[in-house]
């Protein structure tokens, strides 16, 4: 089965919206390891909403935090520290979507980072999103998973900008999954119809 780590080139990129339409394109469970903030409506919460399908579930996280910061800060407000060893993936015979927290170097505490909690059988998704200083972003969190042996693939959201989206490509050489448009409104239908255009390109790269 499948296990796919879905990162972002930085915060606010579409990165849970991605996880959404990957968990509903493979009916994958889903399983976000550290969350901070936001425990009311987490991600786990928005992507519970956001799906269709009834075989998904939706497993808890490792450390839920209750402040909107960066989790090594989240974690010392809340007097706990993050050990990497208590993260355990969760044991399923269904395809995986795991979501990270902001981008690849996100501390989690004083030696790990959100790159650390991707195990060398994942594959990696990149979610970008164009705005100024994105190709860099993009080619810098690339460059790094391909410095750990990772093959990343790229899924881009938002309007089109085709002269970044080429440069992006020709440089990385990375399989480029599709797109998630700009939406007006993102909810189940929205997610469905993403996610049955996502599924050629998933099939064609053996990810489902």
């Amino acid at each position: 089965m499948t296990r796919l780590f879905v990162t972002g080139i930085s915060t606010e990129v579409g990165k849970t919206m991605a996880a959404a339409v990957l968990v509903e394109a493979l009916q994958a469970d889903y399983w976000k390891p550290v969350q901070a903030g936001d425990l009311e409506n987490s991600d786990s919460h928005k992507i519970r909403n956001l799906v269709s399908n009834n075989r998904t579930v939706i497993h808890p996280n490792a450390y839920a935090l209750n402040t909107p910061m960066s989790p090594h800060a989240a974690a010392e407000i809340d007097q706990v520290s993050i050990d990497l060893g208590q993260i355990v993936p969760p044991q399923t015979e269904n395809h995986l979507v795991i979501e990270g927290a902001g981008g690849l170097l996100v501390p989690l505490n004083e030696k790990d980072t959100i790159l650390d909690l991707i195990r060398p059988e994942y594959k990696v998704v990149v979610v970008s999103r164009h705005y100024l200083g994105s190709i860099n972003h993009t080619l810098l969190t690339l460059e790094v998973l391909a410095e750990k042996g990772f093959r990343p693939y790229i899924l881009f959201s938002g309007n089109r900008h085709p002269s970044t989206e080429e440069i992006i490509r020709s440089k990385t050489g990375c399989p480029v999954l599709g797109r998630m448009g700009e939406q007006a409104v993102f909810d189940k239908t929205v997610v469905r119809s993403l996610a049955e255009g996502l599924q050629p390109a998933l099939r064609q790269y053996q990810l489902m």
